[in-house]
Formats: structure tokens, C-alpha cells, sequence
């Protein structure tokens, strides 16, 4: 298939060593009947791409050879496969990184972040969107307002696993939360929170700029765990009662041990963080006698649809986690920025056709 107005090659950010990204000249990928070409206009920087990019892997998943990081992502519409229904060239979207079988029992069931053949952008061995083209299944590709800006909407895929741990921890309107661990993960957890209509958020950190990122983004109350003890400090705010609900998202074991702890009885706990280590102590008497819940999550399914409708509803301001931005060119700089200035900085985006 050719392209009007696409190039037929494309600036790509490679990473060939630890710490070490070039920027290269690659072909612009060709399109299936059911594909569309997507020009990226924002990317956001993950805590995922900060790990493959400083230690190589991440558990089974190992980088082998160059590879292009980045999945949190949006853009235009550049192109469309002949049988492509839903867009046309010049459509504002929101890319969901994670093609699916379709066919698998988990796809089948609707579980679809559960499928063992998903094609995962910046998982290995499959690339990221660190490009300035990107393909994709139109089925994972979702139709963005004009309002609704290209960093916001690449910010839908953190959005989307907050929604999905309100959605498995089966959050209810008036409830009490506790989010553990304010890195843009647990900030856009907040809003989610705020969607789902938590009425007591309690969230926790050790940098006060995410603290006040939280309060921004709807959080409640704030705990600045280098000061005060969560435990003790969610117990005071609900009165010795516990929160109905608790998220761990940062993956440190002290922040999971105390969102148990946070919980009242028949309390739910949904694990969201990855930790580096595979086991971590928790008080399973405690589990047992409160009938405590435990729910892990994985990603998200079905999400993207209500993530775009409440992030273009104005209730929330996400523009306020894009603290740095950078062009493809300087990926290797933004990545450093990310990995070494977490008190300085939230979300850091990247342009790879410049800023729209």
C-alpha cells in the first residue's frame, strides 16, 4: 500500500546498550487491510520504560538486541488498511498498546490483558512508539475530541489501570480509598478514584510534589510517609475505622504491608506496584479473621472508551503531571530526566513529530 504525504522512512529512537539511544533512520512500517498508520504526536514516559531502559528487563521479558521503547501514546491517523472501517485519514486517536488475539479463552471471556499472545508496544520483543510512525490493529485505535489534547490522551493508558483496579476492587460511589505510592501510575489512580465517586481519597508519598499533584488530581487527604506513620494517620481520618478499599501502586513492600494494614474489616486490597522481589511478607491472620480481599491487576481491559469520555469531561486536569517535554531527538536526555529527577518531575513527554 502507498501513502499520501508519509515518508517512506522515519526517524526512530533505538536503544542498543543500557542507557544508550539513538536516534535512526527505519523504515515506516507497512499497513495490514485492518491497520492503520498512526503519525505519534506525544508519548509518554513510563515506569516500565525507565526499567528496560536502566536494567534490561523486566521479570521474563529481556531486551535482546536494539530495541525502541514507549506505549503510552497518541496521535493522527496517517493511513488506513482498505477494509479499516472507523477512521479516516486525519482522525485524532488514542493507541491501547496491547494487541490481542481475540480468539484465546481470556480474550473470549473478556479478559483480554489475560491473553498469552498479546503483541504488547515496548514489551520485547516487540518495539514502541519512540517512532514518529506507528502501525496498529484499528481495533486497539480510539477516536479522541478535539479538545482533548495529545498529552492527555496518551496519559489514557495510566488512567486505564487505575480504572481497572476500581473496576476489579469493585470501588463503590461514597467508599473510602487509600492509594499507596504517587508516581503518575498512582496520580492518574486518583482520578479514577474520582470517576468511580470514592468520597474519603487518602493517598501516600515521600515527594511533596506528587503529594501536591494528588490534591490536584482530587486526592482528600495526603500523607507524607517520611513523617508520619499511613497506618496510624488513615486510622485517625476514618476515625479507627480503616479504609474500605486500599491500591498499592509504587511495588515497595513497606507501601503494600500498609495498605493491608489501612484496611477495616472485609476490606479490599488490589495489588497493582510490581516489586523487584517475588515475595513479600504479609500478616495473613490479619487476611483471615478480616475476610480481607486481595485482587491483583494486570494492565487493563475494555477501559479506553470511558478512560477518553471522563478525561475529556474537564472534571480532571491531567495536562497538570506533563512537567518535562522533549523531541524524539533528545529521548535519550528525557529518559534520563525521568530516571534521575523523580522529585522534580512527574510525567516527561516526548514529541516525535513536535508539538502539536
Amino acid at each position: 500500500m502507498t501513502y499520501s504525504n508519509v515518508p517512506a522512512t522515519m526517524k526512530a529512537a533505538v536503544m542498543h546498550k543500557l542507557r544508550e539511544i539513538s536516534i535512526e533512520e527505519v523504515p515506516v512500517p507497512q499497513i495490514g487491510s485492518h491497520e492503520v498508520l498512526i503519525k505519534v504526536m506525544a508519548v509518554g514516559i513510563c515506569g516500565s520504560d525507565l526499567h528496560y531502559y536502566d536494567h534490561g528487563r523486566i521479570g521474563p521479558y529481556v531486551v535482546e538486541g536494539p530495541f525502541i521503547l514507549g506505549h503510552e501514546c497518541a496521535g493522527e491517523i496517517a493511513a488506513a488498511g482498505a477494509e479499516v472501517e472507523r477512521f479516516k485519514v486525519g482522525d485524532r486517536v488514542a493507541v491501547e498498546p496491547g494487541v490481542t488475539c481475540g480468539r484465546c479463552e481470556m480474550c473470549k471471556s473478556g479478559r483480554y490483558n489475560l491473553c498469552p499472545h498479546v503483541e504488547f508496544l515496548a514489551t520485547p520483543p516487540y518495539h514502541g512508539a519512540f517512532v514518529q510512525y506507528l502501525k496498529m490493529r484499528e481495533d486497539f485505535v480510539f477516536p479522541i475530541p478535539d479538545h482533548l489534547t495529545y498529552e492527555e490522551a496518551a496519559l489514557v493508558e495510566p488512567f486505564s489501570v487505575g480504572l481497572h483496579a476500581a473496576a476489579r476492587s469493585k470501588l463503590q460511589p461514597g467508599s473510602s480509598l487509600a492509594i499507596m505510592g504517587m508516581g503518575p501510575v498512582g496520580l492518574m489512580a486518583v482520578a479514577a478514584a474520582k470517576a468511580y465517586g470514592a468520597a474519603t481519597i487518602i493517598v501516600t508519598d515521600l515527594e511533596p510534589l506528587r503529594l501536591e499533584a494528588a490534591k490536584k488530581m482530587g486526592a482528600t487527604h495526603v500523607i507524607h510517609v517520611g513523617e508520619r506513620d499511613a497506618i496510624e494517620e488513615i486510622q485517625g481520618i476514618t476515625g479507627g475505622r480503616g479504609v474500605d478499599t486500599a491500591w498499592e501502586t509504587a511495588g515497595n513492600p513497606r507501601a503494600l504491608q500498609s495498605a493491608l494494614g489501612s484496611l477495616t474489616r472485609g476490606g479490599k486490597l488490589a495489588i497493582v506496584g510490581l516489586p523487584a522481589q517475588a515475595e513479600i511478607p504479609l500478616n495473613v491472620p490479619f487476611i483471615a479473621d478480616n475476610e480481607v480481599d486481595i485482587t491483583g491487576i494486570f494492565r487493563y481491559a475494555n477501559t479506553y472508551p470511558k478512560g477518553i469520555q471522563f478525561l475529556s469531561s474537564g472534571e480532571i486536569d491531567a495536562s497538570v503531571l506533563v512537567t518535562d517535554e522533549f523531541p524524539l531527538e533528545q529521548t535519550q536526555e528525557a529518559m534520563e530526566r525521568a530516571l534521575n529527577h523523580k522529585s522534580e518531575c512527574l510525567k516527561v513527554m516526548v514529541y516525535p513529530n513536535g508539538k502539536a
